[in-house]
């Protein structure tokens, strides 16, 4: 299913896209999502979300697929499977920036495909709830990033402005002080035949082995365990709506029940 969304903040595009595209930075403001840990340009974590009483959790990986910093367009692909059950979901999050009156406005567009419990809501219930979720990531966005309490840009200048005069300072010193004279280098003896035969062997071997690829490490990243998405809270409106047709029907059927029994009663 497609779900489109859009929101704005009150940011230049610049400073917009250099947040929304900085997962570790964004990832405590998304409602019941928690990241785990960095793997080059994966990011793996786990998503909670209530349905009633059950709980199921989404251990998946995300990765951006494509981003035009000129353009200020990025995809991120991410895909997860629930940790107990054969529910799994995956999704293609295309996200575009402009200017707005209000500073950047964010058009999202998702692809979404999902199975198990989740997936019982449907397209209208769940195009409800990523609305809702949408509007409270953006307040925790605003809160925890974007204010001047949660940005560091700010205390960055700060510090370099602090640090300047300082520089200035040391490397003014650092010119009036004499040089000291370099000590003159001792002359490398003369090498014999077989040492030069064998250095030179020895410098073909270190040529001949290639060294190996470091693999990629792993950076774990501590974080406070989040708190599960209650989806029928949340959805609880659009749920109303989509139970009352079936409700009405069902209490009518049972409506003419009592009455077929009532008049059967009666003529016995």
């Amino acid at each position: 299913m497609e779900l489109t969304n859009e929101f704005e903040v009150a940011v230049p595009v610049a400073e917009a896209w250099a947040v929304l595209t900085d997962v570790e930075r964004i990832a405590p403001c998304l409602p019941g999502a928690e990241l785990k840990e960095i793997e080059g340009d994966e990011y793996r974590g786990i998503v909670k979300v209530k349905v009633g009483p059950i709980t199921a959790s989404y251990r998946g990986a995300a990765h951006f697929k494509e981003m035009d910093e000129v353009a200020h367009r990025a995809v991120l692909e991410a895909e997860g499977r629930e940790t107990r059950g054969q529910g799994n979901a995956s999704a293609l999050i295309t996200a575009t920036l402009s200017a707005s009156d209000v500073g950047t406005k964010v058009q999202v567009n998702t692809e979404l495909s999902i199975t198990g419990k989740v997936a019982q809501f449907g397209r209208g219930v769940l195009a409800d709830v990523s609305g809702k979720l949408l509007d409270q990531f953006v307040h925790n966005l605003e809160t925890m990033v974007l204010s001047p309490a949660g940005g560091t840009a700010t205390t960055g200048a700060a510090t370099n402005g602090s640090a300047e005069p300082e520089a200035k300072a040391s490397a003014a010193k650092a010119k009036a002080e004499p040089k000291p004279k370099a000590e003159p280098k001792p002359r490398p003896k003369p090498k014999s035949e077989s040492a030069v035969a064998s250095d030179g062997a020895g410098r073909e071997d270190e040529a001949a082995v290639e060294p190996e690829a470091a693999p990629p490490t792993v950076r774990q990243i501590q974080s406070a365990p989040a708190e599960p998405v209650d989806l029928v809270g949340i959805a609880g409106p659009s749920l109303a709506r989509r139970v009352l047709p079936f409700a009405s029907i069902a209490g009518a059927f049972f409506l003419v029940r009592i009455i077929v029994y009532a008049l059967r009663r009666r003529r016995s």
